[in-house]
């Protein structure tokens, strides 16, 4: 799997953080209120962003275990979470953070998914979390993930799967095309096989449903308008060069990037599928 650039994923975290489904955070939360400490491992954990949606939703004594095949990643992550605490300590092994009277411990583990869907880590975890990881990974891999889940019977929150729904105002020609184009890149091999890409979200509810989960979904969307014009700027960038990578790329690219760029005011929005699956009692 190919890293991601750190700064990507801190500017779309303001993003990520508004688009999350109340409703499926809300189902989380309420299963998990009367623990006492509750163990969250995070797969793909890339910032740490999941914790920071999440841990507030959770109660007073938190255990996280952030995965990550990218240990440049990981140490990011142990920074921005330092930064995000009220207090913190960090002597490069357990990570103790304390935020609005919540106690968070956060391990790190720099693991390849690509190898191991379900890692050691994540097995006796209360609860197994993801946020835009399934639609990068393939069939295969995903029936191999449900299945470890199914035999360890954890419950799985998995968060901002692209769905393949992108729109933008104002509209240009070329859109359907791009758009079109880039969703056939999404399904590229992204290192764990030819990925599902925008069918990610819907098959893993499905598979997962077949194993007995009982499952809560819901939208999560990016609405972005002006206050995210530089995060839209770099989705348009970022999906000109997926684009362009294609060996049937649409013509006229080039004049739809110049003109998405032209208009800093564009509004976009960015489908996604968020699910949360109870595993059967």
């Amino acid at each position: 799997m190919s890293g991601f650039d750190p700064a990507w994923l801190d500017l779309r975290e303001p993003a990520d953080h508004a688009a999350r489904s109340a409703e499926v955070l809300a189902a989380v939360a309420s299963d998990f209120a009367d623990l006492e400490e509750v163990v969250v491992a995070d797969l793909g954990c890339g910032s740490g962003s999941t914790l920071r949606a999440v841990a507030p939703h959770l109660g007073a004594r938190q255990r996280w275990r952030l995965i990550d095949h990218d240990p440049a990643l990981l140490a990011h992550a142990r920074a921005r979470l330092s930064a995000w605490a009220d207090v913190a300590t960090d002597d490069g092994g357990e990570l103790r953070l304390t935020r609005g009277g919540q106690e968070i411990a956060v391990e790190t583990f720099a693991l390849d998914l690509a190898a191991d869907p379900l890692p050691a880590p994540a097995r006796l975890a209360d609860l197994v979390a993801a946020s835009a990881l399934f639609d990068l990974v393939g069939d295969g891999w995903l029936r191999d993930f449900v299945g470890a889940l199914a035999a360890t019977r954890r419950p799985l929150y998995a968060a901002l799967s692209y769905d393949g729904s992108t729109r933008f105002a104002p509209a240009h020609p070329s859109d359907l095309a791009v758009i079109a184009a880039f969703n056939r890149h999404q399904q590229t091999d992204k290192g764990f096989g030819p990925a599902l890409g925008p069918a990610a979200a819907e098959t893993l509810a499905r598979l997962l449903r077949a194993q007995g989960s009982e499952t809560v979904e819901g939208a999560s969307p990016w609405r972005l308008g002006w206050a995210e014009t530089e995060l839209t700027g770099e989705l348009v960038a970022g999906m000109a060069r997926a684009v362009a990578d294609l060996p049937d790329a649409p013509a006229g690219l080039d004049g739809w990037l110049a003109f998405r760029t032209e208009f800093a005011g564009v509004r976009a929005e960015v489908g996604h599928l968020d699910v949360y699956a109870r595993p059967p009692r």
